[in-house]
């Protein structure tokens, strides 16, 4: 079957979830992945992350909206999605007793085509975990054992809830690897992370859920912009803030001093940081503890957090 590389893979429309007692989760979100794509869903807990999931991994009905996953609704046509998606979540709850290599083919035993599970254990580093019982992995491996369950029917479309939970750096860092080569092989991922670096690192694109709707939405770079980087270092006796440039025409939109460290917030850090050192060259002041950090997603994050909780987001 032929596929339109630039296709929207998930489509969802005007979506909203409403439990018991009316409490409203997901509140009328609009946002679409294309094949190919890592998309993340990120927001505090609460936010309607996995209310969300849910619903696209077909669990659930919506109380209104539309959801396409693959071109069909995954609860109403749940038998043509599900054996072309690969779901992974926070915790799989495997029998104890059974090995790794048991679980593997009791998990193939329910699909119409599965990969070879040894593959599949070699691609997540258990290849050598073969005949060791799921009791005793420790918390990381448990979770490899996850992603290679959710990838034995080779999914087109990959559900990610926190996959690298419990992973060490290593483990973080080679799982990023399979993801990304899952990706340009064509594979659609859908991740939800509390790891904003990973966010960062993996996705094409994402959106940030607060109470239920997404207050931004972009690639990475484009729900930074606009947000303050930063600027600090340490001032030598004898000089004090006010010694430096005036900061007003330098886009510092805040600052302020501990003891002799100076902290900048500026909407132009080239400018604010050519201006700081050239005056620091002019006067041969040695600015110790120089740190120049571009806006992060975790600065992106936690001010639209507050933001949205004052009730003034943009």
């Amino acid at each position: 079957m032929h596929y339109d590389e630039h296709e929207d893979v998930i489509e969802v429309t005007d979506l909203r979830r409403v439990y018991g007692g009316g409490f409203e989760a997901v509140r009328g979100i609009t946002f679409s992945v294309a094949r190919g794509e890592i998309f993340a869903l990120l927001g505090t807990n609460g936010a309607g992350k996995t209310s969300t999931v849910e619903l696209l991994e077909g669990l659930a009905a919506p109380a209104e909206g539309r959801i396409r996953v693959l071109g069909h609704d995954p609860y109403r046509e749940r038998a043509a999605v599900r054996p072309r998606t690969g779901v992974m979540l926070q915790e799989g709850g495997f029998p104890a007793e059974l090995t790794v290599a048991e679980t593997a083919r009791m998990w193939a035993g329910c699909m119409s085509r599965a990969r070879p599970e040894a593959d599949v254990l070699e691609l997540v580093g258990l290849a050598g975990k073969h005949e060791v019982r799921v009791k005793q992995l420790s918390g990381g491996e448990r979770r490899r054992l996850d992603l290679a369950l959710a990838l034995l029917g080779d999914p087109e479309v990959l559900f990610l809830d926190e996959p690298t939970t419990g992973l060490d750096a290593e483990g973080r860092r080679d799982t990023w690897e399979l993801v990304r080569a899952l990706r340009d092989a064509g594979t659609t991922v859908l991740l939800t992370t509390h790891y904003l670096e990973e966010a960062e690192g993996l996705a094409d694109r994402l959106a940030i859920l607060h109470e239920g709707r997404i207050a931004v939405s972009g690639t990475p770079a484009e729900v930074t912009a606009g947000r303050p980087s930063r600027m600090s270092f340490e001032l030598p006796d004898g000089y004090f803030l006010g010694d430096l440039p005036p900061l007003a025409g330098l886009g510092v939109c805040h600052h302020e001093s501990a003891g002799r460290v100076v902290r900048l917030r500026t909407t132009q850090l080239q400018r604010t940081a050519t201006a700081v050192l050239a005056w620091a060259e002019r006067t041969g002041v040695e600015l110790r503890g120089l740190e120049v950090r571009s806006a992060s997603l975790e600065e992106a994050f936690l001010g639209i957090a507050h933001e949205e909780a004052q009730g003034v987001a943009a």
